[in-house]
């Protein structure tokens, strides 16, 4: 048996309220022939009269009585779906899932989670953390929405980045080691590293710095905590390489000092290219790149900026 249509429920449901085709055909601002058709199919598909003259008024048969409470309900459960739908449209509910990593997690999103807080307070926000490898395949795939890697990475084709800021690394070094106003590879080499636990991007374009220079310290701590590693260096253990947004504020015991030759990472946001931006993405989007000191900046092919078109090239080792 066929299922009726919306159309054709709204119509008997009317019918069977105001007792006339007529006035139901206006109510839904139908004609009266189209009303009557409406009815006739629906019958036709349940293979049931709903409806029976009595008085000079149509009232429900008994399959008529039985089929009206359903019909309400569903009517009603396409009118909260439609309205669902409009919520998430506007803003006023809806989903986003965010991948990051954790330096990101701790010190770029507060601000901006609080700033789309404050603008759509009914929208569910889900942090996932990981390595960028991990959450450009879980954007690729659809299980996050967005996400907020560090480059250089080869990007799929599927998805979309735009960079959202320059992050320049910096030395990190008790006070007492604290030597000259720069650092080179061979100057940081010399002394007993705190780094990055290995297969993050940043280790890995710390390691790529080290390498340039020929290279390969082997550090004598590895960590995936960067609020670890700054309190390791302020006792005086040894020193690290750290992004400049790990260090705004000062860290007891320990000292900054550039780079040289200067090394950064580049933190963008991907999405698949196909993603529908609704309300809520757009205001987590906008708020993330609110954060950044590179707003708006496509990644093109070559990793360099200009209009972005993926993949991007990983930076030569």
């Amino acid at each position: 048996m066929s299922t009726p249509s919306l159309r054709q429920l709204r119509t008997f449901v009317a019918v069977a309220e105001r007792g006339s085709i007529t006035e139901a055909a206006r109510a839904l601002n139908l004609t009266q022939p189209a009303a009557s058709q409406q009815l006739r199919e629906i019958e036709r598909l349940l293979g049931t009269r709903l409806l029976d003259r009595a008085g000079g008024r149509l009232v429900p048969t008994a399959s008529g009585f039985a089929t009206l409470g359903p019909a309400r309900q569903a009517l009603a459960a396409a009118a909260e779906a439609a309205a669902a739908a409009q919520a998430v449209r506007g803003g006023t509910a809806g989903r986003v899932r965010l991948g990051t990593g954790a330096t990101a997690c701790i010190y770029l999103l507060p601000s901006a989670l609080t700033a789309v807080r404050a603008r759509l307070p009914g929208l569910e926000i889900v942090v996932a953390t990981g390595n960028t490898p991990d959450i450009l395949r879980r954007v690729a795939e659809g299980t996050l929405d967005l996400g907020l890697v560090t480059m250089p990475r080869l990007v799929p084709r599927a998805l979309a980045a735009t960079l959202v800021r320059r992050d320049g690394l910096v030395a990190l070094l008790p006070a007492a080691l604290a030597g000259p106003a720069t650092f080179t590879p061979a100057g940081l080499a010399a002394l007993p590293l705190i780094l990055y636990e290995p297969g993050g991007d940043t280790r890995g374009i710390v390691d790529a710095w080290f390498r340039r220079a020929g290279l390969a310290p082997k550090p004598i701590m590895e960590l995936g905590s960067v609020e670890a590693i700054k309190v390791l260096v302020g006792s005086g253990l040894g020193a690290s390489v750290l992004p400049l947004l790990a260090l705004e504020r000062e860290v007891p015991g320990a000292v900054v000092r550039p780079l040289r030759p200067p090394v950064e990472r580049r933190l963008a946001l991907v999405l698949r290219r196909t993603k529908v931006v609704d309300a809520g993405l757009r205001a987590m989007m906008a708020a993330l790149a609110h954060e950044g000191s590179d707003v708006g900046a496509d990644l093109g092919a070559d990793g360099a900026g200009g209009v972005g078109d993926v993949p991007l090239a990983p930076e030569p080792c």
